[in-house]
């Protein structure tokens, strides 16, 4: 593997609003620890966001004599885990491209999976003493334009041809309203497997569960190489761990690997955080606790916070050459802090004046099939899970089911999921997988910003735009 660090520590200046919040609510909890030294252990977890977090306490969970260690680069939850929508939703609303690209049976799989991991994360996140904002009221996707309206129909017509109608509920543009109102909102759907949480306080929740299982967890600690062998050896900074199996964690800081490159590209995505204006919201008839998106392709996607607030993003970020993760672009880009803003004025114009308290931006791990894979490295025991594609929260438990099958080597209703066992789709190789990724973002942002105004995109935005459904491709099409 790479002997440069798999994520680099994040600079205060680019840590989510919701993850300074949940260190400043921290109280009583353990110090950060960095290795220090050498550690024998059974397994070995690289990367403290939700993947590296659930699949420790699923092992502890399911062999509790495991020697495990976590290493994270920075601090638990300072990456993907503690910055996205804090949306935490499985796979209903992707049946169709589901269906397409893997079958029906597949597709049916993989949500049902989806809604076994929504319940374990209900029950982590309600349980005594836990204060990570866990609200429940479903997940609804709405037309902004004309051109979107057509959209709704193919949700529900999946769920009904897939026995499963009332996972996807059509709405009306006056049942819209009843839940948000908007000017510029029309039809709807809702899926009612749908919850908001702080993202950033069910990670560092995750990590005090972690350790109070017996997890040995070492923060500030990059992975600097990682020796295949038997045993595995993974190098730090001031220190190394020997351990029998290995699982990688570390989200877009694995799409520069040979085992993954060719089926992972990385995008970001922005959102910004308004100040508090519950006042505003209960005016503006928006009374239950929805996550809500447009659709768009680069959709807009909101929720509102226990106190009042509103997160709008935008997942229409840069696109870095190569997968290179550490691109400042992901991280800090203008025009995309500028979208997000732009989508709250419209979206919901009474909060015109409403004040954005902070912005930042991440990096996603976009699959070629827009779906998250696990897999062992042939002939080793390091496994690995990454391309969430912008949909983590809930399929982040899955994949720590899927892993601790794969360190376990056991057979169960995980392993064999097709998102451990299907063939994995490639992206074409650089330049033209960057470049033209580029370009068909170009013409997807400009063909919905001129529907949005009722007009067509520019000749040369749709011609961009209708690539990727002409090639084949699951990533671009929705």
């Amino acid at each position: 593997m790479s002997s440069t660090p798999h994520r680099p520590s994040v600079a205060p200046a680019q840590l989510s609003w919701w993850f300074q919040d949940a260190l400043q609510a921290e109280t009583g909890q353990a110090a950060p620890t960095p290795l220090a030294g050498e550690l024998t252990v059974d397994v070995v977890i690289v990367g403290g966001g939700f993947t590296g977090l659930w699949t420790a306490l699923v092992l502890k969970e399911q062999q509790p004599d495991l020697n495990i260690a976590l290493l994270e680069a920075a601090l638990c939850g300072s990456g993907a885990s503690g910055s996205n929508g804090g949306k935490v939703h499985g796979y209903w609303a992707s049946l169709q491209g589901m269906s397409e690209s893997i079958g029906e049976d597949a597709a049916l799989a993989v949500a049902r999976a989806g809604t076994r991991a929504q319940d374990a994360i209900r029950a982590f996140a309600t349980a005594p003493g836990r204060d990570v904002w866990w609200r429940e009221a479903g997940n609804l996707r709405i037309s902004t334009a004309p051109a979107q309206d057509q959209k709704i129909a193919g949700y529900t017509s999946a769920a009904r041809r897939l026995g499963v109608a009332d996972t996807a509920i059509a709405l009306t543009p006056e049942q819209v309203a009843s839940r948000c109102r908007s000017p510029v909102f029309r039809g709807g759907v809702w899926f009612p497997e749908g919850a908001n949480v702080h993202p950033a306080r069910l990670a560092r929740a995750l990590r005090v569960a972690a350790l109070e299982a017996g997890v040995a967890v070492f923060e500030n600690t990059p992975m600097l190489g990682l020796d295949r062998g038997a045993p595995n050896r993974v190098r730090t900074p001031n220190g190394q761990i020997i351990a029998r199996d290995v699982v990688l964690a570390t989200n877009v800081g694995l799409a520069g690997e040979p085992e993954v490159k060719a089926h992972v590209s990385v995008f970001s995505s922005f959102a910004l955080m308004t100040q508090p204006a519950p006042e505003l919201l209960r005016q503006m008839g928006w009374p239950g606790d929805e996550g809500i998106a447009d659709l768009r392709m680069f959709l807009h996607y909101f929720r509102k916070t226990v106190d009042g607030r509103v997160l709008m993003g935008s997942g229409s970020g840069p696109i870095s050459y190569g997968g290179d993760a550490a691109d400042p672009s992901l991280t800090q880009d203008p025009a995309s802090v500028a979208r997000a803003e732009r989508g709250l004025r419209r979206l919901l114009p009474a909060l015109a004046q409403v004040a954005v308290d902070k912005a930042w931006g991440g990096a996603i791990d976009i699959s070629a099939d827009r779906l998250p894979f696990f897999r062992t490295i042939p002939g080793t025991r390091v496994h690995y899970g990454c391309g969430y594609s912008g949909h983590g929260v809930n399929p982040t438990y899955v994949g720590a089911q899927c892993l601790a099958a794969l360190v376990l080597g056991r057979k169960n209703e995980w392993s064999t999921l097709p998102l451990c066992t299907r063939a994995l789709p490639s992206f074409p190789p650089d330049p033209f997988r960057t470049y033209g990724a580029r370009a068909i973002r170009w013409g997807f942002i400009s063909c919905e910003e001129a529907e949005e105004q009722e007009q067509s995109g520019p000749l040369l935005a749709r011609a961009l735009a209708s690539l990727p459904r002409l090639l084949g491709m699951r990533i671009g099409t929705r």
